[in-house]
């Protein structure tokens, strides 16, 4: 029986060549399997089609936009994962659910092995090849750019010479990674850090120079996922395809970084993500409100970690597992509305409401109705600081 590779399927240049250059390689079957996870562009159809006109004796598609969004980009939501700060984790967390359809794609079509398009300096075949041996620990993985030497300009030769239903002549000095949590764009002129980036890089967002007048958005959330948008109810899916567009139109989201890679190199990437941005700032303001003070420190400690192990490509690890436990119970009582004025390459938080709130007007009030009683401050005082007191007379009297 003749062996199958399954391989994950884009529609572009190098995966297309991957198809008949695997074949030529291995003499192995090629399933190709594409993922609809919100990036847009073709329909799957015409991938399928492409794919099995590049040579693919099977063409899988799945769409997977709205288990992409319930299952993956809201479980980072209400981590608040910003990798340094800053990067919304827009690949990382699309490879797990790519990489759950080639596991099922491969038991289905009987194929031992399972390839992708990742070279050998990024992120992305560690999170791919950990992923799928985790699922499948039985599966092999290949790597055509890193294994079978399929670069850049042999694929374009490789196309022309059979005649491939692909265009090799684009010239788009990027890679471009996107999906409904985000874009990254990396490579080109960009590897030079000093070079800004021109309005050519960006395609979900508008230049925040200029904006129209401000957008004023109110999003409900219920248990930290949101639910409605100035009072329409949303699926998750809805919520960020809603807020990309608005987001996007007013340049909320755009991210400029060196970034640290897992394999240990630095990398310029530039992102943008309206809707994943403007959503994470509505959905820690909303946990500023609700959350318990010491529960909410210690929950950023639980987020950077859980973003750290999803980075690195961990999202099907036990600890990862147990994070979410962590993170879904501080998330009971994160209900209620934030209002938000989207302008000019912000998303900023005028207005909170909580029937859950742990914000007392009483208590923080300084007017008449206070309800807190200051004359407990004193011995308050006197106890907090009575450590640091003895140390410090301990300190002098060494010095003495």
């Amino acid at each position: 029986m003749t062996e199958r590779i399954v391989l994950a399927y884009s529609g572009g240049l190098d995966t297309s060549v991957a198809i008949g250059w695997i074949a030529e390689a291995t003499g192995a079957e090629v399933i190709a399997v594409a993922v609809d996870v919100g990036q847009g562009g073709e329909s799957l159809e015409t991938i399928r089609q492409r794919a099995l006109g590049c040579g693919a004796v099977e063409a899988y598609v799945a769409d997977a936009r709205d288990e992409f969004a319930n299952e993956y980009c809201m479980p980072a939501l209400k981590a608040n994962a910003l990798y340094m700060d800053a990067y919304p984790l827009v690949s990382a967390i699309s490879r797990p659910v790519i990489v759950k359809h080639l596991v099922a794609a491969a038991r289905q079509f009987g194929a031992t092995t399972v390839s992708h398009g990742c070279t050998g300096k990024g992120n992305d075949q560690v999170r791919f090849e950990v992923g799928i041996q985790t699922l499948g620990p039985d599966l092999k993985c290949v790597a055509p750019v890193r294994d079978l030497a399929l670069t850049r300009d042999k694929a374009i030769a490789f196309a022309e010479a059979k005649g491939l239903p692909i265009e090799t002549t684009k010239k788009n000095p990027f890679s471009i990674d996107q999906n409904v949590w985000g874009r990254a764009v990396e490579t080109g002129f960009l590897e030079d850090i000093w070079n800004g980036p021109t309005k050519d890089v960006y395609e979900y967002t508008a230049s925040p120079e200029f904006p129209p007048v401000a957008d004023e958005v109110t999003i409900s959330f219920r248990e930290g996922i949101p639910v409605a948008i100035d009072g329409h109810a949303v699926t998750p899916l809805q919520a960020i395809e809603e807020l990309n567009r608005r987001a996007g139109a007013q340049g909320v989201g755009r991210v400029d970084i060196v970034e640290d890679r897992l394999v240990g190199i630095k990398s310029r990437e530039i992102y943008e993500a309206p809707g994943a941005m403007a959503l994470i700032a509505a959905h820690r303001e909303l946990e500023n409100v609700t959350v318990e003070r010491e529960q909410s420190r210690f929950k950023k400690t639980v987020g950077q970690r859980w973003t750290e192990l999803v980075y690195d490509g961990q999202w099907f690890s036990p600890l990862k597992r147990s994070l979410d436990m962590f993170i879904d119970d501080t998330q009971k009582y994160v209900t209620g509305d934030i209002r938000m004025d989207l302008h000019g390459g912000r998303a900023t938080v005028t207005g909170r409401r909580s029937d859950v709130a742990l914000y007392d007007f009483n208590l923080a009030t300084y007017d008449s109705g206070d309800t807190f009683d200051q004359s407990m401050a004193r011995g308050f005082i006197e106890i907090f600081g009575l450590s640091s007191k003895v140390a410090s007379s301990r300190d002098q009297r060494a010095g003495a």
